[in-house]
């Protein structure tokens, strides 16, 4: 082979391969652990169009939003105990979840972030699906702010203070009434009452002249009034608001009050910060300088209060509307970080381009996820968590007569299996029976049966025998025993009841049909059960439907809150009790008309077999005088003994 036409067929090729390899090597980090069976690309890109961010922020705390785009909750744990966030390089961030809610298919999680790098943007990986993740890179508020971080109320309790999820624990005296639904998963709807009072300390003290960012989203109900947001009375009377009008002010004692040239509109979200350094307090909305106050930030350690002003002082000035997410920083976050900080919050479409993700990658078969259908299954132990007690006792009831319907209906199948078998076995041997009517009643010492039983019993016919004693428990047999008790009492003495009467055979078939109607009642014992399930069931279901909504809109109106995320979980917890009533009464259904129709068949069968009986009665016992029953012969006359019949 010519040097040439080698490198062309071999070494060319190989190299190709090898290029393409190194190059989806570059293009894809490896995965971080294998014990992760899925993860979410994240492109933070604070130069992405309608964004407006102005320098390159440095290391933040950045909002991800988690839904189904960017996160496959199936597979994920219920509390979200292991997601991961790791930078292409494999470092891990520190994360903490305010929310996460794998019914709803709803998070919110906070990520510290570093600095973005000279590229202009950065990436990181949301590591998911371990059943048994260990505590590398677990969830920790602690570590997700840095020192300079004085206090962090994502103001979602519920009726309980706001909690400083930072190490200061610098904690709220005093709870507002929960929002559900706000801009970041639920925050703090204050009504006109008292605002919410932090207390000071050491921790929270301001330096004169000092550096501070205060940061927080507010939404108000009305403007028309002045309203103040912020005060801390003891740091120079310090007091951030909103003038009549929704324009933000900022002032202090001893200056002129600044105001933005920008207004806040009723019922809409916008994010205010205040910036102190260097001698000067900047406004900010949405991340905008829009006023300043020519003075360095007043020394002060006292009481700071969140929607209004002192109210030993003065009730006027409080806030009518909602809060979400305060932030208290030691520091002046720079510019770009608090126009990145109100981009990434606002859910708005620039947060989307600002923090974009890719497609999930790995779940499926090869990653363990669950599938659709276990997918469907959990979501009913989800819906079970919010369910009430009045739910739970519904679902109780329900689930008793589940329990008591289908094991009738189980012990029904079996006995009418038995049954259908044993009388086909009777009527089978029924059939072979031409003169003597008593040669099957197992009453009878000399009865074909009985020998038949000895006979099988001396063979060790174990299955022929039990065929024998199935045939006796069946309602045809019952009924030919029945009979012939009758014909026997008619008939015990040969020499002077040599046949069978009309008004006799009437009697014995009038004695037939109530034992008919006696095994009929038996065939239908405890099937009353099973109607109750069917009638009943769907009716204590939606018992605990109708008074779980009840309650879910006494809360909703005793909170003031009409949104999906306040109904839902109450609506569908409460259906589930329909749910499981429905459950116990359409196989209930089921069950009661195949039962129903077996026991149908068992009934027309003993009809027809009391026709024929009466019928070889009538032509076994005529009357007297027109002949003798085949069994009553004088002994003279006896026709072969019966076994013989077995030889």
């Amino acid at each position: 082979m010519e040097p040439r036409s080698f490198i062309n067929r071999l070494i060319i090729p190989a190299l190709v391969v090898l290029t393409l390899a190194t190059q989806a090597a570059a293009a894809e980090p490896d995965w971080w652990k294998p014990e992760w069976t899925g993860r979410t690309k994240f492109t933070l890109d604070p130069s992405a169009e309608g964004a407006e961010i102005k320098g390159k922020p440095g290391e933040t705390v950045l909002l991800v939003r988690l839904h189904p785009g960017n996160l496959a909750f199936e597979m994920a744990q219920p509390d979200g105990s292991d997601l991961r966030f790791v930078t292409a390089d494999g470092k891990v961030l520190p994360f903490h979840l305010e929310k996460f809610d794998p019914l709803m298919a709803e998070g919110f999680a906070w990520v510290k972030v570093p600095s973005v790098g000279e590229s202009g943007s950065s990436e990181f990986f949301l590591y998911y699906g371990n059943a048994t993740p260990d505590a590398e890179g677990a969830p920790d508020p602690a570590k997700t702010y840095t020192d300079n971080t004085v206090i962090v109320y994502h103001l979602n309790e519920r009726g309980t203070p706001p909690q400083d999820v930072t190490p200061n624990a610098n904690h709220a005296a005093s709870a507002g009434n929960i929002s559900e639904g706000t801009i970041v998963a639920d925050g703090l709807r204050l009504v006109g009452r008292e605002p919410v009072s932090i207390p000071g300390s050491a921790a929270n003290a301001w330096n004169s002249g000092g550096d501070l960012t205060l940061v927080f989203w507010v939404k108000p109900i009305a403007t028309a009034n002045e309203a103040i947001l912020f005060a801390r009375p003891a740091a120079g009377n310090f007091r951030l608001g909103l003038a009549p009008g929704g324009a933000p002010f900022l002032e202090v004692e001893g200056q002129p009050r600044a105001v933005a040239t920008e207004k806040v509109s009723d019922a809409t979200w916008r994010q205010i910060a205040v910036n102190a350094s260097g001698g000067k307090m900047t406004l900010y909305l949405d991340g905008r300088e829009v006023g300043a106050v020519n003075a360095a930030l007043p020394a002060g350690d006292g009481t700071m209060f969140l929607g209004g002003p002192d109210p030993a002082v003065s009730s006027e000035g409080r806030f009518l509307g909602e809060f979400d997410e305060l932030q208290i920083y030691k520091t002046a976050l720079p510019a770009p970080d608090l126009r990145l900080m109100s981009v990434n919050q606002s859910g708005s479409d620039a947060a989307g381009k600002v923090l974009a993700f890719a497609e999930t990658e790995g779940g499926g078969a090869a990653g363990g996820g669950h599938g659709g259908a276990l997918e469907h299954v959990m979501l009913f132990g989800d819906i079970a968590k919010n369910m009430m007690f009045d739910g739970w006792i519904a679902v109780f009831v329900c689930v008793i007569m589940m329990i008591l319907g289908w094991s009738v209906a189980v012990a029904k199948f079996v006995r009418l299996r038995s049954l259908a078998k044993g009388d086909a076995e009777f009527l089978s041997q029924w059939g072979e029976v031409s003169g003597d009517l008593t040669v099957l009643d197992a009453d009878d010492p000399d009865s074909l049966t009985n020998l038949r039983m000895e006979a099988m019993e001396t063979k060790g016919a174990s299955k022929q025998q039990a065929n024998i004693r199935r045939m006796l428990n069946s309602p045809c047999y019952h009924l030919y025993h029945r009979g012939i008790k009758e014909i026997r009492h008619r008939i015990s003495d040969p020499e002077r009841h040599r046949g069978l009467s009309v008004r006799s055979i009437q009697a014995i078939r009038a004695s037939l049909d109530a034992g008919m109607v006696r095994e009929r009642q038996a065939l239908n014992k405890g099937l009353v059960i099973l109607t109750t399930s069917i009638a009943g069931g769907p009716y204590v279901g939606l018992l605990g439907t109708v008074v779980g909504v009840m309650i879910t809109f006494a809360i909703i109106a005793k909170s003031g809150e009409v949104d999906v995320n306040s109904i839902a979980p109450g609506i569908a917890s409460a259906l589930l009790a329909t749910t499981v009533g429905l459950f116990v009464a359409i196989p209930a259904l089921f069950m009661y008309s195949v039962l129903s129709s077996r026991i149908k068949d068992v009934i027309a069968s003993m009809q027809v077999f009391i026709d024929e009986f009466v019928t070889k009665i009538a032509e076994a016992y005529p009357p007297p005088g027109e002949g003798l029953p085949p069994h009553f012969l004088p002994s003279g006359n006896q026709p072969e003994p019966i076994e013989a019949q077995l030889n």
